[in-house]
């Protein structure tokens, strides 16, 4: 009376309706994209910050 699909089989229909993903486009995930690049800006200004503190002392 109440049947649903198998998690397994929902999630396969969904997958199967999405269009392909364009090629050279690496996030599809617009939040995911987001913090990749936060990541990569942090890390980068931490390094800048931190040659910058022990060419200050040196």
């Amino acid at each position: 009376m109440f049947y649903r699909k198998p998690l397994e089989e929902r999630i396969a229909d969904r997958v199967a309706q999405r269009r392909p993903l364009e090629e050279g486009k690496t996030f599809e995930h617009g939040p995911a994209k987001f913090v990749f690049v936060s990541l990569i800006v942090a890390v980068v200004l931490m390094h800048v910050v931190g040659v910058a503190i022990v060419m200050a002392f040196a």
